[in-house]
């Protein structure tokens, strides 16, 4: 069996892939690992368990909230609420650990299990592996200490999660929302209610839409994976932007006043020139990844700001902002983290932060995006091939250095293995589409050539 954590939690089809018994396993394991610092302290670990409204999410949860009090842990149950909320909880309450149930823009039938440690910060691979270690261990025969009696853990509804999220979100923003007329794509998932009341509560006029969820449609031609609804809603109503988010809200992607997607990077851009502005923006650095497009770069360029590259992931643009001590970092998809207010990407707080922006400036969403061109990026992927040898063959090499002097310094090219699928990804950036599109398709023919 291969290594059950990628590269955001545990993930697979609830009850096939993931079951009740993995994911009992994994909290009581979890607990020993995670709680060791309660213990030290000599009181009771604590954890905030929360879920998106994936039907499967009812049983999980069961297993999961089972799992960490018979391993002596007390609960705090949330409910359906998104991941930056159980993260910024288990922070704010003082937890040992939090559990977030979600499979985040995954289709309904998926589910999945992320852990996060005392702070609400996101485990890095250590932790992973010692929690992934003793499951395993326990699966072969090994055994675990069981409290009894009194040493079990308790468990209990904490409602106020909800209301204490909201003013949290509500209170860091730099300005009120009074005037802007905004559409909410809730994605029919755990930011249906949130979101709404945040932007509500904040001053704004708000339309919603995928804000029904009945544990079967998350996602459902919805979201930011489905903005066709959102453009034409923000169309309708005449709103100044909307904003869309995925399954557990952990990420954010806007369209402007005429419908026209405004993604992970513009947003980046906009909040990374107000951040600078406001004298908010630590070393006047901006954390992205290698998938951001090249028009970020030359961006951010002109306004004076310096550009970190990580690999593909939140976790290492994450790391990257933590290392360097940066405030502001994100990903072209949506995530973006605002480490002031958040541990892990957040998209109520990214939206709300976008359209404080807009109500504070006076300017549209559109005019503030303007400050970067996204350059033409086409994206192949080469599939059903050995992408373990991507980086080492001297032919693909070659055929990429001459990719690079073809395009000089208005294009980009970046080959890149999926972490999940037997793929290679094949992304190149130039000034021109026919361009890249051109150049993307000869290397992508090379890969295969070479890798098939």
């Amino acid at each position: 069996m291969g290594r059950l954590f990628g590269t955001d939690g545990v993930r697979g089809v609830a009850n096939d892939g993931l079951t009740a018994e993995m994911a009992l396993g994994l909290s009581v394991a979890a607990a020993h690992v995670l709680g060791e610092a309660g213990q030290l302290d000599d009181h009771r670990p604590v954890a905030v368990v929360g879920r998106d409204p994936r039907a499967s999410g009812e049983f999980l949860e069961a297993a999961v909230v089972a799992g960490l009090a018979s391993a002596g842990v007390d609960v705090l149950r949330v409910g359906v609420l998104p991941t930056p909320a159980v993260a910024y909880l288990t922070g704010s309450l003082g937890a040992d650990l939090g559990v977030m149930l979600s499979a985040s823009h995954n289709p309904m039938p998926d589910n999945g299990i992320k852990f996060f440690a005392r702070g609400g910060h996101k485990l890095a691979d250590e932790l992973e592996d010692r929690i992934e270690s003793l499951y395993s261990g326990h699966r072969s025969g090994e055994v675990w200490e069981r409290p009894t009696g009194a040493g079990v853990g308790r468990v209990r509804d904490y409602d106020e999660g909800f209301d204490n999220y909201v003013a949290h979100l509500v209170g860091v923003l730099p300005n009120r929302l009074d005037g802007l007329k905004i559409v909410i794509d809730g994605a029919h998932g755990a930011a249906a209610r949130v979101s709404p009341e945040a932007f509500a509560r904040a001053g704004a006029e708000v339309f919603t839409i995928g804000t029904d969820p009945d544990g079967l449609n998350i996602n459902e031609d919805c979201g930011s994976t489905h903005l066709e609804g959102l453009r034409a809603a923000v169309v309708e109503h005449g709103a100044d932007l909307g904003i869309a988010h995925d399954g557990d809200a952990d990420r954010c992607l806007a369209v402007d006043a005429q419908g026209r997607e405004i993604d992970g990077d513009q947003i980046l851009a906009v909040l990374g020139v107000a951040l600078k502005e406001a004298g908010r923006l630590r070393q006047d650095t901006v954390v992205a990844t290698v998938m951001s497009n090249l028009g970020f770069k030359l961006a951010m360029e002109r306004e004076g700001i310096a550009l970190q590259r990580t690999a593909v992931g939140d976790r290492y643009v994450l790391e990257e902002m933590k290392r360097g001590g940066y405030a502001l970092g994100g990903e072209q998809s949506g995530h973006v983290i605002v480490l002031d207010h958040a541990t892990t990407g957040d998209g109520t707080l990214t939206g709300l932060m976008l359209a404080a922006r807009v109500a504070a400036t006076g300017e549209s969403l559109a005019e503030l995006a303007a400050v970067m061109e996204r350059l033409p990026q086409i994206l192949v992927n080469v599939r059903d091939v050995d992408k373990t040898r991507v980086d080492s063959e001297p032919e693909i090499a070659a055929a990429v250095a001459d990719a690079e002097r073809e395009l000089g310094e208005t294009g980009r090219v970046l080959l890149r293995s999926s972490g999940t699928e037997p793929l290679v990804r094949v992304m190149v950036e130039a000034a021109d589409s026919e361009q890249a599109g051109a150049v993307a398709g000869r290397l992508a023919d090379v890969v295969k050539s070479v890798l098939g």
